[in-house]
């Protein structure tokens, strides 16, 4: 199907489609009973994430309750380091209720060991879940596009340096600031992993690439710089260079504050996310033109509903009517969101209710 059939696709192009496309961050997870039952099926978050007949299972589940126009490749951010070789398992907490735990890599033997080369070869029965996904949305969801997605080069490493998630990566920052040579070597690692990565995604069948810098707000101005905008640079330049100089990517520096307009400007983006702390309007008006925005409704006020649900997506609405726009949460959606809430707030954004209820 052409990406003229697909609002996703047509507003990462540039198109202000209205209504405008929405998909959920996390819209496959624990808040369904169905992901749930399938997690237990499957033996574990690992298991189900190596597991391509359940992964893309998940990934279906949300577009049978809900009219949305992207699904997303169920997988987690994790997956890429223990592809490049890092032990990897997954205990209780978390997200996703189990958390990432990762072998440590914080010295120069840790990282020369490890295999980016190999990233893609390794995450197969992931490229499997790609091609099985891509399958079934054009046999039964043909008006809905396919994300696939990594972890960018900061995220990734605090996870890979710190060996677990949360808790502020104190142990990444400090070799950000107390040996950034180190810290390079590792991005450099990195970035070879990530390009093969996510070019075997798009050749499996992705449609658009969404890069998660999700702690990107850890870091002062002149490492958000450092850290956060040039290597995504280099990654994005790269994979313009595989993919074509018009393949959708999609930029999410959360937290990243007022650092976020020059993250659009320079990254080479097609979209970039916007987090809840942001006000729609300042966005609108401050990033460059040319780029569509993604976002950002909190997702706390989706467990909400009610009044302060309609009346926060109809600022949202109001802030980007005119502009290339998908809308989607400022983070993921969370295990305790109703599922009536969520199929509140997808008819609202697909009749373009933009007037406030106050």
């Amino acid at each position: 199907m052409d990406a003229v059939d697909k609002p996703f696709l047509r507003a990462l192009a540039g198109e202000a489609v209205w209504p405008p496309p929405i998909w959920l961050m996390r819209q496959a997870g624990r808040y369904l009973p169905e992901y749930r039952a399938t997690k237990e099926k499957a033996g574990g978050f690992l298991e189900l994430c190596l597991n391509p007949a359940l992964s893309a299972e998940v990934t279906f589940q949300p577009l049978r309750r809900f009219p949305l126009d992207a699904a997303i490749l169920f997988t987690d951010l994790p997956m890429l380091p223990w592809a490049m070789g890092q032990g990897l398992r997954y205990g209780q907490g978390g997200a996703d209720g189990v958390g990432p735990i990762l072998d440590p890599v914080r010295d120069a033997a840790a990282i020369e060991a490890l295999t980016p080369g190999r990233a893609a070869q390794k995450a197969a029965p992931i490229m499997e879940t790609v091609r099985r996904i891509r399958a079934g949305l054009e046999k039964d969801h043909p008006g809905v596009a396919l994300i696939g997605f990594a972890g960018a080069p900061w995220t990734v490493a605090c996870y890979m340096v710190d060996g677990r998630g949360g808790h502020g990566f104190p142990l990444a920052r400090h070799m950000a600031e107390e040996n950034p040579a180190l810290l390079g070597r590792l991005f450099e690692r990195l970035l070879e992993a990530s390009e093969e990565y996510l070019v075997a995604q798009a050749e499996a069948g992705a449609e658009a690439l969404m890069l998660f810098d999700s702690w990107a707000g850890l870091l002062p101005p002149e490492g958000f710089e450092r850290w956060v905008v040039q290597p995504t640079a280099e990654l994005v330049r790269r994979l313009r260079a595989r993919l074509g100089p018009d393949y959708p990517l999609i930029g999410f520096p959360r937290l990243g504050g007022e650092g976020i307009p020059a993250y659009a400007g320079r990254v080479g983006v097609n979209a970039v996310g916007l987090d809840e702390t942001l006000d729609p309007a300042w966005a609108a008006g401050a990033m460059p033109p040319g780029v569509t925005l993604q976002g950002n409704l909190d997702s706390k006020v989706l467990v909400a509903g009610g009044a302060a649900l309609e009346e926060a997506t109809a600022s949202i609405l109001s802030a980007m009517k005119g502009r290339p726009f998908i809308f989607n949460l400022g983070h993921g959606i969370t295990p305790d969101t109703p599922i009536e809430h969520v199929a509140a707030l997808v008819a609202q954004v697909k009749a373009a209710q933009v007037k406030a209820t106050r």
